[in-house]
């Protein structure tokens, strides 16, 4: 779909109107082609229409107007200390979005980046300054951890002694697909004891998919001929994100000993070149993000 900026930036032009654009309609496609309208894009979509609509009148900055001052280093409600952050990258944007922070969808940021629209988040309640959204630059390397994101809503299967042969993976992972159950995490081990060659397969989903991927896996049980399934929604997933991960070492190691120290055991770990992702006991979750909070962004503000 395109928007064609001259119905607007023709109205713009006359000081005694406002372009203003309903949120969150839903047109037939057929009636939006023939008559011309522009809609936004799916439920939800208020943002990314407004991404949408900077991008299209080459807009200097688009600013996205919600309940909080902007962009945080974690949540508030769960990290009393956590900073407003006056700037952020895409990348990092779209990771925390990705990860669980509420702020922003992360189709919005993705456009955005496409098409190098700007945007700030701000609050409507106030007139405090927001957070830029922007491309990245050198100085943005100076911060390692721009920030800490925790995700309750999360739930882990795991597959026991399943037969270690080729095409085994593809053919569990496709029936989750053709489900439509999407899959974030993926481990696989060695199963000790089994008497013959297998792994333990365990992946994450969004909670409420728990039940139809258990279904769903339990019907596979006895054509592939793995031994049992376990599944379990006590756990979440905490996640460090920032662009200096990219020329600081030791990263890594320095969260897994936050943890360590806490006496959190970690489940599962998965990393990118800005990220770095553990799965861990729900029951510890709040504390375990307060105490990595603390070692990485804390200290900036000591």
């Amino acid at each position: 779909m395109k928007i064609p900026p001259s119905p607007i930036t023709g109205i713009l032009t006359d000081p005694q109107f406002r372009v203003v654009i309903k949120a969150l309609e839903q047109r037939d496609g057929a009636d939006l082609l023939n008559e011309g309208q522009v809609t936004t894009l799916g439920r939800g979509g208020s943002d990314l229409a407004a991404i949408a609509l900077a991008a299209a009148l080459k807009a200097d900055l688009c600013q996205i107007f919600t309940d909080v001052d902007g962009v945080y280093t974690a949540d508030p409600r769960i990290v009393p200390g956590a900073r407003h952050l006056p700037e952020i990258s895409y990348d990092e944007m779209l990771e925390l979005a990705s990860l669980g922070a509420k702020v922003m969808q992360s189709r919005s940021v993705e456009f955005a980046k496409k098409f190098g629209v700007v945007f700030e988040v701000r609050s409507s309640l106030n007139e405090n300054p927001g957070t830029i959204v922007k491309e990245e630059a050198k100085n943005m390397e100076d911060v390692v951890v721009r920030g800490v994101s925790l995700d309750k809503n999360q739930a882990k299967v795991t597959l026991v002694g399943v037969p270690d042969q080729p095409g085994i993976a593809a053919r569990i992972f496709k029936a989750i697909a053709d489900a439509n159950v999407n899959v974030d995490m993926i481990v696989q081990n060695i199963s000790h004891g089994s008497g013959k060659p297998a792994t333990d397969l365990s992946f994450t989903v969004d909670k409420p998919e728990l039940l139809k991927a258990q279904k769903l896996i339990e019907g596979l049980r006895q054509p592939i001929g793995f031994d049992q399934v376990i599944a379990t929604d006590n756990i979440a997933k905490l996640s460090i994100v920032g662009v200096g991960m990219k020329s600081h070492t030791g990263v890594a190691a320095k969260m897994f000993e936050v943890l360590a120290r806490e006496k959190v055991n970690i489940d599962m770990i998965s990393t990118s070149e800005i990220k770095v992702s553990v799965v861990i006991d729900l029951g510890k979750a709040e504390q375990a993000m307060q105490s990595v909070h603390d070692a990485f962004v804390g200290e900036l503000v000591k």
